[in-house]
């Protein structure tokens, strides 16, 4: 099987628009939330996720309507990580660590009343990107673009909080409002990139492509564009080499990604001894 011919079929067209879609959302956020220290945030979300994908499987909702029922679930929950650190003297990753062991609990009892893991759960748990529908693409579509305006609109103020926070409050920035919208887009892209890599793999998208860039760009506009570009490479890369080698496409397109930041760390490397 060539390249042409699987690039023919429309399973593959729609994995590879909303796969390319998904890792420049992550990858732009991700460079936000690593540079923060808030790396793991993408993990906890995602056992939310679980979580509220067993809500609505339970309230018998399937595809891409399960993303109407996670979709203000998660979001809650980001919001809620961001209470705990700030009125119950928390520290994030145990904020993270709460929320998420509260989310796979509930996921469990909620799996566990619906009558098990059933098969759909297992395709949110692992991912299936070739199996996304022309309602996810378009539903992908419509998010990313309102994400990334966000990000651009307010993208001074993003800026500002991730590399000293005390000092953007003193300049004026509300900086609790600027970190209630991080986390809150961050919330809305692991909803979205479930399908793709599947719950158990969300982080990955977040962290690697931009711990990748970090390595290798000098500037903050420049390592936003390269995390993105590493992020498209290893979701295209890794679909196709899934579809021809017959492999599971999330976890393929993880270790490539993997791949890609070990030779940015070996680049790196290299530049320094020169």
């Amino acid at each position: 099987m060539d390249i042409a011919e699987i690039l023919s079929y429309g399973f593959m067209q729609r994995a590879l628009l909303a796969g390319s879609l998904i890792a420049v959302l992550c990858a732009v956020l991700g460079c936000f939330l690593v540079l923060r220290r808030l790396s793991l945030i993408g993990d906890g979300l995602a056992h939310v996720t679980f979580g509220s994908v067993a809500l609505a499987l339970l309230l018998k909702f399937y595809a891409a309507s399960a993303l109407f029922v996670s979709l203000p679930v998660v979001m809650l929950c980001s919001l809620g990580i961001l209470k705990l650190t700030e009125r119950a003297r928390v520290t994030g990753d145990a904020a993270i660590g709460i929320v998420s062991s509260l989310g796979i609990a509930i996921g469990v009892i909620l799996a566990s009343l619906g009558g098990g893991f059933t098969a759909d759960l297992f395709s949110y748990l692992f991912g299936n990107i070739l199996a996304i529908s022309r309602a996810e693409v378009l539903l992908a579509v419509v998010l990313c673009t309102t994400v990334l305006l966000l990000v651009t609109f307010f993208y001074h103020e993003l800026v500002a909080i991730t590399f000293n926070e005390e000092l953007a409050r003193i300049s004026g920035i509300r900086t609790g409002r600027i970190s209630s919208l991080l986390v809150l887009l961050t919330a809305l892209t692991v909803v979205l990139a479930m399908k793709l890599v599947g719950i158990m793999l969300i982080s990955a998208l977040l962290i690697l492509p931009s711990s990748a860039a970090l390595q290798l760009a000098r500037g903050f506009r420049t390592t936003l564009v390269l995390a993105a570009l590493l992020g498209v490479i290893a979701v295209i890369g890794g679909t196709f080499a899934s579809v021809m080698l017959n492999i599971p496409t999330g976890a393929t397109i993880v270790l490539l990604n993997f791949m890609i930041f070990g030779l940015a760390c070996f680049g790196k490397r290299l530049l320094a001894q020169e």
